[in-house]
Formats: C-alpha cells, sequence, structure tokens
C-alpha cells in the first residue's frame, strides 16, 4: 500500500536505495585500494608489470572477500531477523544480491587505477592512472545524489577526498619502502 503512495522517481530512488550501500562501498573501497597498490608501487618506482600483477591480484582477491563478507554479515542479519518475527518478515533482503553488486562494484570500479597500465601507455602512465581514478571517483561520489539528498558535487568531493588521502599514505609508504629496501 505505500508503494502505491509513490511517484515513479520516489519508487526508483526506493528500489535503488536498497544496494545503494552496497554499491558505493564496493565500489569506493575497490578503487581506493587498487589506487593504493598502484600509489605505493609508482612510490616505490616498481616496474609497471608489478603495478598490473599486484593490481588484479589485489582487485579479485579482495573483491572476493568483501563480497563474501558481505554475504555472511548479511545473511546473518536476516536469520537474526527471521528469528525475532519469524511470520512478520516478508520481505527480507536476499544477501546474495548484496554480495554480488559488492562485488561487482568492486571489480568494476577497482579496474579503473589500472586501465591505463592495461593498455599499453608508457609514458606517465602514472599520470594517467591519477586522471583516471580521480574522475571516477568524483563521478561514484556524485552519483550517490540519485537516491539520497546529498548534493552531486559535495558527493563526487567527498568520496574525491577519501580517496585522494588514501593514495597519499599509499605513494609516501610506497616511496619510503623503495628507498629502504
Amino acid at each position: 500500500m505505500e508503494d502505491e503512495k509513490l511517484t515513479g522517481r520516489e519508487r526508483y530512488r526506493a528500489k535503488a536505495g536498497e544496494y545503494i550501500g552496497d554499491i558505493v562501498y564496493g565500489a569506493n573501497d575497490g578503487i581506493i585500494t587498487t589506487f593504493a597498490v598502484v600509489a605505493g608501487v609508482a612510490g616505490a618506482e616498481l616496474s609497471p608489470t608489478i603495478v598490473i600483477i599486484l593490481g588484479f591480484a589485489n582487485l579479485l582477491a579482495d573483491g572476493f572477500s568483501m563480497a563474501t563478507s558481505n554475504y555472511l554479515a548479511r545473511k546473518s542479519e536476516s536469520d537474526y531477523q527471521k528469528t525475532l518475527v519469524e511470520e512478520t518478515m516478508a520481505e527480507i533482503k536476499t544477501p546474495i544480491k548484496n554480495a554480488i553488486a559488492t562485488f561487482l562494484s568492486f571489480v568494476l570500479a577497482g579496474a579503473i587505477p589500472l586501465f591505463p597500465y592495461t593498455i599499453g601507455i608508457k609514458e606517465n602512465v602514472f599520470i594517467f592512472a591519477v586522471i583516471a581514478t580521480s574522475i571516477a571517483l568524483f563521478t561514484i561520489g556524485s552519483l550517490r545524489s540519485l537516491v539520497t539528498r546529498i548534493r552531486w558535487w559535495i558527493g563526487g568531493f567527498e568520496m574525491l577526498a577519501v580517496g585522494t588521502l588514501a593514495a597519499l599514505v599509499a605513494y609516501f609508504i610506497g616511496d619510503l619502502l623503495g628507498k629502504i629496501a
């Protein structure tokens, strides 16, 4: 009955909002952790081949880890809710859908920092990775406005700021360890 009172846009927001947390969390973590690998390797001045190997290993392993962790967390939450009110819980989220949303957003967004390395750019490849990652972070952050009341540019800058801080930490740690290794 409550759905009948909603406009088309409100129904879209409600439906999209079911997975927005999983998508934003997965995309944000995917792009930041993958770019952290890229930045750490660049800071240590290691080969671009190492970026590709470590980047894709991290991307798939961490994406799978996040998805399965999300699944187990959502399943535990669902099982707990079912136990509390078995007969009144008509609409419990499907944990596998949350896990899939997390994994796909993690892998798709997380592949962006690796893209310049995989297409054969030889000069200033790290700069291209920085630009691609920055654009992706801002875009993903701004898309939150589709299902929240946050202004698109605030959402974009929030995610860009978090990603920038993580990348700076990784870069400087890579630089430091590269000098002492």
